[in-house]
């Protein structure tokens, strides 16, 4: 479903302040895979995404697509069949627009209609309402609203429905409940692992709490320095803890995980 070979991306190559993002990286995700992602700040997560999305092209590696290969493939029409989520909740939603524009904006990049005489059906909007309910906000009866008026759980909400309103092959999560409290961010938690099972779509989700990382979904992945350096699934998984975790993550990356808020997690 996606194949990751050999990826590596330097930026600033050559200079005082070259970095090195990701080195070598190889990924396979089979279709349905529900992958989670954890990794101190640095370690290449967020490059990762970057990478898959067409945010830019990769020094060296292929990237493959349900079969495509779209290593050189532009991130416009990567976003017609990849999803992708943020950390802020401003970032998925154009908040002079209303609830209903913005579905709309999204609808149509994702079916495809990009020409400007493209509409908005009666049935379309009868599907958005629909979809709308299926949350449980209320947002169904506030469709005209502007996106600016809500609340951040229920923008990530909307950005999430936005992400799969016409199902992605892929759905990338960027540490989409970060920002909002606690209750809040189960509540958006419980959309996301309800509507990936769903539409069985095929999802990478980075995260800083370790006890979701070890839950949601079926794979856990841990990255350092550029680097996948710990990829467990199946039956291992599922008898693993967080400490277990931890100590994988040593052995593989030479030293401790060192991130506090990932290790507040562990303890939580």
């Amino acid at each position: 479903m996606l194949e990751l070979r050999r990826v590596g991306k330097t930026f600033n190559p050559g200079t005082v302040n070259e970095k090195v993002a990701l080195q070598a990286v190889d990924l396979h995700l089979d279709d349905g895979d529900f992958a989670t992602i954890v990794g101190s700040n640095g370690a290449g997560k967020s490059t990762l995404f970057n990478a898959i999305a067409g945010a830019f092209v990769p020094d060296t590696g292929t990237i493959t697509l349900d079969g495509q290969d779209i290593t050189f493939q532009p991130d416009y029409r990567r976003s017609k069949v990849i999803g992708r989520m943020f950390q802020d909740p401003l970032k998925g939603t154009a908040p002079h627009m209303t609830i209903e524009e913005n579905l709309a904006l999204a609808f149509l990049r994702a079916s495809g209609h990009t020409s400007p005489f493209s509409r908005i059906t009666r049935a379309d909007r009868a599907l958005f309402a629909e979809k709308l309910s299926a949350l449980g906000l209320g947002l169904e009866d506030r469709m005209k609203q502007p996106v600016g008026l809500l609340s951040g759980g229920q923008r990530q909400a909307l950005t999430l429905l936005m992400a799969t309103l016409v199902t992605p092959k892929l759905l990338l999560l960027d540490e989409h409940t970060a920002a909002l409290d606690p209750a809040t961010a189960d509540k958006v938690l419980a959309l996301t692992r309800q509507i990936v099972a769903e539409h069985h779509i095929t999802c990478l989700m980075i995260t800083h709490n370790m006890h979701d990382a070890l839950t949601l979904g079926n794979r856990t992945l841990m990255m350092d320095g550029g680097r996948i350096v710990l990829d467990v699934g199946g039956e291992e998984r599922r008898h693993m803890t967080v400490p277990d975790l931890l100590e994988r993550f040593a052995q593989n990356a030479g030293h401790a995980l060192d991130n506090d808020r990932i290790l507040l997690s562990a303890e939580e």
